[in-house]
């Protein structure tokens, strides 16, 4: 037995060169999305877990776009033309640092793969001193995949290719997982002399498990049953399969976190949501990118949040919340958007179609149905009239508005910016403000003009007046 080495020597290799033109599709395959990740963040994320080190992705021109994408997670090899997986792994050895003893390698396009796993290889690997451990899978359905071939002793001699197999070795129901352990000072001497399928002009990884054995060195085995996990995804039938399965995988975390789901099956959650306990999500909803859910918060039926923040109990029904951020005790919806860069202070109630755009609205506001804010501060209190508008574009550049804590806004106001309304001011229905309203005042007409406020009318208890004596809505 050869002692363990530390797993700062250890380097996963990650194959992501090949061209996946069953995807039938311009992005590179391995930058296909699962629920809210590409799949090579996945195979990323358990290989660096198993090694404690950045993984190295062996790309091609044609995928060169991984290179941006996971700049910050990973370090690259290029395979300038594309001559098979164990060119793939030469061009990896080429950039390896010299203190790596051992490599693991596994395929970009495997995304329901699990770290423990790769850690019980290399615990086999580390036991057997093997020249390469690999990971085999026992299936009643082998299909096209590659046949592990044992001796007589039980041990493996060989990968046979499906189309190079006999009719005796397509029996075989263990296959190659296409996951691996192998020592790199054997590797760097040997992988020299793989020649290429007479086939395909190809250089095989599987040829080295021959190389090995002929060198009088084990190869040793993880088996595992077949599960479906381990499956690379080649079409877009099987990354609809694969993320379902994730899925699952995500919403089990959930529920057994604390999280309510009255229907898993049509809750949709991002891989890098975070819920807190108690949160309830009903049914057909949608969380997506990094999203957080704070405890206690409800998320009504047809609710998609994306990338946002949303607080302590607070309800949200039927609308869509991007790139926003909600305090405690806040009531959304339904049919309510807020659009990126929208804060909502504590206490305040966005009704029935009522969109928010890189605004701020402070605690307590009231923005009642069919009303816009956009590039806007709303002071604590205020009240946002039904069919309020801010007009903040004028066809050039964008402009704010503010109004102050404890404001009333008519319905149909339209403020007009760059415009602001002070400390408890008041607008009419209707009223089109072009000037600043002072603290206090109110603005009523077209275009607004100041006037003192009035108390308002004595009317019935369910018929609220404005500030001018008209009826208005909330």
């Amino acid at each position: 037995m050869r002692p363990e080495p530390p797993l700062s020597r250890t380097v996963a290799i990650v194959l992501a060169a090949g061209l996946g033109t069953r995807m039938k599709s311009r992005l590179p395959k391995v930058l296909h999305e699962l629920c809210g990740r590409p799949m090579l963040g996945y195979v990323l994320d358990a290989a660096s877990a198993a090694t404690g080190r950045r993984p190295l992705v062996v790309y091609s021109p044609q995928s060169a776009a991984i290179v941006d994408a996971f700049a910050d997670t990973a370090d690259f090899a290029l395979q300038a033309e594309p001559r098979g997986t164990a060119d793939a792994l030469a061009a990896a050895l080429a950039v390896l640092p010299g203190d790596v003893a051992e490599i693991l390698v596994v395929y970009g396009d495997v995304p329901l793969l699990q770290a423990d796993l790769l850690s019980a290889l290399l615990d086999e690997h580390h036991e057997s001193g093997a020249a390469i451990s690999l990971v085999s899978v026992i299936t009643l359905d082998p299909a096209a995949l590659g046949r592990v071939v044992r001796d007589d002793d039980g041990e493996v001699s060989g990968i046979v290719e499906a189309r190079d197999a006999t009719e005796e070795e397509l029996e075989i129901d263990e296959i190659n997982a296409g996951i691996y352990v192998m020592d790199v000072g054997w590797l760097r001497v040997r992988i020299a002399d793989l020649g290429p399928s007479p086939a395909t002009g190809e250089l095989y990884l599987t040829e080295l498990v021959r190389l090995a054995r002929a060198d009088g060195r084990a190869v040793s085995t993880v088996e595992v049953g077949d599960d479906g996990t381990l499956l690379g995804i080649n079409d877009r039938a099987q990354l609809a399969d694969a993320t379902y399965r994730l899925r699952e995988r995500i919403n089990d975390r959930h529920l057994l976190a604390g999280v309510t789901m009255h229907d898993p099956s049509t809750a949709y959650i991002d891989a890098d949501v975070t819920i807190a306990a108690d949160v309830v999500l009903e049914s057909n909803v949608a969380l997506r990118g990094r999203s957080s859910i704070g405890a206690g918060t409800v998320v009504g039926s047809g609710a998609q949040i994306i990338d946002s923040v949303v607080g302590r109990d607070c309800r949200v029904w039927a609308s869509v919340l991007e790139s926003s951020e909600v305090e405690d005790e806040v009531t959304i919806g339904p049919f309510a958007h807020l659009r990126p860069g929208s804060s909502i202070g504590r206490g305040a109630k966005l009704g029935n179609y009522a969109e928010v755009k890189n605004s701020r609205l402070e605690a307590g506001v009231q923005q009642h149905h069919m009303s816009y804010l956009g590039d806007a501060h709303v002071g604590a209190r205020t009240n946002i009239g039904a069919g309020t508008i801010t007009a903040n574009y004028d066809g050039t550049r964008k402009t704010r508005t503010t109004i102050g804590t404890g404001a009333f806004i008519g319905v149909d106001t339209m403020l007009v910016a760059p415009v602001e309304v002070g400390d408890g001011a008041r607008t009419g229905a209707g009223a089109v403000v072009t000037r600043d309203v002072p603290a206090g005042k109110l603005a009523v007409g077209v275009p607004a003009r100041i006037r003192e406020p009035r108390p308002p009318e004595t009317v019935a208890a369910d018929e609220p007046a404005s500030s001018d004596g008209r009826r208005t809505e909330r």
